[in-house]
């Protein structure tokens, strides 16, 4: 007869051939438990599916066993194929599984079950959101079983459970959140920024405030977005009282989505938007300043979007309304209105400014004098179309015609609407000077 365990390597090497990964589970004891048995059983752990193994060993056959893929058996010999489960944040040690039912009974019927088995790594079934949570019927957020061990089988779930706690609006089960504490530092070390971001994405934006907040108390936030993070430790003034600009943020992050109820990405920006703070905060004459603080916050936000691997559009979205929400903040002329509505997302600008006034308690003069210079506002119809035409503008620049002629006249048109450019002398000279600029030809 063969040597049992060297068939079994066989197997795996089929597997692995075949672009698969699969391994011999725990072959110290399975060796141990074959001296002492007539049967010879073996257990495998691998990623392919029952079809994958049908196509490679025609004898392979269904079972009715728990957790069990499939069983073949040659040669006297019953291999079982359990399922690599194995998340990606997963502790290190428990990415290779341990246990099967099998072993674990084995040792159960000859009393060798060690402590550090009470609550073995076991292959688990396909997991859905909410694998290794207890029912929420019991009015918090719990991780099944014992917390620590559950986190660590697969450590997105610290993220998880707060996500669940923001959108559901439960408390988190204290011995869940001690296990989520002390296993920060591993979360962000074995969890991908893209995995954790995923679990982000997937909150409201009408509960994002309480998501930040949830990073911030456990310490995750120090941790992934330390700059904002460190906004805690900075103050501003507010109605005569410093206040900590991270407590601000968030009621800013609070207050934005009453009005634009799904805007996820504004109200991100919103978490940024006084990022700069911590930058160019300086303490004279008894009070704060931040000058251009809209400024380097702007930069500071791509450079951290970046870290976290956002897509370029949504960056530049972003950064471009930290870098402008300050616009709507003063009383605006009316020629200041139209620079205003050319920016692009003004409308999200203007919502991040009347969360940012409910935030202060501040008063609605400013703002509601832009809103009336608004409506006031009407597009001459002469602005509708460039003062130029784009045969007049290579006549004046010297250009050909391509691409490079309908972005200056796109930018001319905008010009006009801004009150920048309000005859032909002034649109001439405007083209000119955009595409030297511009280095276009």
């Amino acid at each position: 007869m063969s040597d049992p365990y060297k068939d079994a390597v066989g197997i795996c090497k089929t597997i692995m051939r075949n672009g698969y990964d699969a391994y011999v589970v725990n072959a110290r004891l399975q060796r141990e438990i074959m001296r002492d048995s007539t049967d010879i059983e073996l257990d495998i752990m691998t990623d392919i599916d029952f079809r994958g193994l049908d196509k490679l060993f025609p004898e392979i056959e269904h079972t009715n066993e728990p957790k069990v893929v499939a069983a073949l058996r040659e040669e006297g010999i019953l291999f079982r194929f359990y399922p690599i489960e194995a998340k990606d944040g997963a502790y290190p040690e428990d990415c290779v599984a341990r246990m099967t039912p099998r072993l674990l009974k084995h040792l159960e019927q000859t009393n060798e079950l060690p402590a550090s088995l009470a609550c073995p790594y076991l292959p688990e079934e396909q997991e859905d959101s909410f694998m290794g949570f207890k029912d929420f019927e019991s009015g918090e957020v719990c991780l099944s079983g014992f917390a620590d061990d559950t986190l660590k089988r697969d450590y997105l779930r610290g993220v998880r459970a707060l996500r669940f706690a923001a959108n559901y609006h439960l408390p988190i089960e204290k011995n869940t959140w001690l296990a989520i504490i002390r296993g920060v530092r591993r979360i962000l070390d074995y969890v991908s920024v893209s995995d954790i971001m995923d679990e982000w994405r997937k909150v409201e934006a009408e509960n994002m405030h309480l998501f930040v907040r949830l990073l911030f108390d456990c310490q995750l936030l120090h941790g992934l977005i330390p700059e904002v993070a460190a906004l805690s430790r900075v103050s501003h003034m507010v109605q005569d009282e410093e206040e900590s600009v991270f407590d601000h943020v968030l009621k800013v992050m609070k207050y934005y989505p009453e009005e634009n109820a799904y805007d996820w990405k504004g109200t991100l920006a919103c978490m940024f938007h006084d990022v700069g703070k911590l930058y160019t905060g300086e303490y004279f004459a008894g009070k704060w300043h931040f000058f251009q603080h809209h400024r380097v916050g702007a930069q500071v936000t791509r450079k951290i979007l970046n870290r976290l691997r956002f897509d370029t559009e949504d960056i530049d979205l972003i950064c471009n309304l930290v870098r402008y929400h300050k616009r709507f903040s003063f009383m605006l002329t009316d020629k200041g209105i139209r620079r205003f509505m050319v920016l692009p997302d003004h409308k999200r600008i203007i919502e991040m400014e009347r969360a940012a006034v409910k935030a202060r308690e501040g008063n609605y003069t400013e703002f509601n004098h832009n809103m009336k210079m608004m409506e006031r506002t009407e597009t001459p119809e002469e602005m509708l179309e460039p003062l130029l035409n784009g045969n007049e503008i290579m006549d004046f620049t010297g250009m050909q015609p391509g691409p490079s002629v309908g972005l200056i006249r796109d930018a001319l048109l905008q010009a006009q609407v801004a009150g920048d450019v309000t005859s032909v002398p002034d649109a001439v000279e405007f083209v000119i000077r955009y595409k030297e600029r511009e280095n276009l030809s």
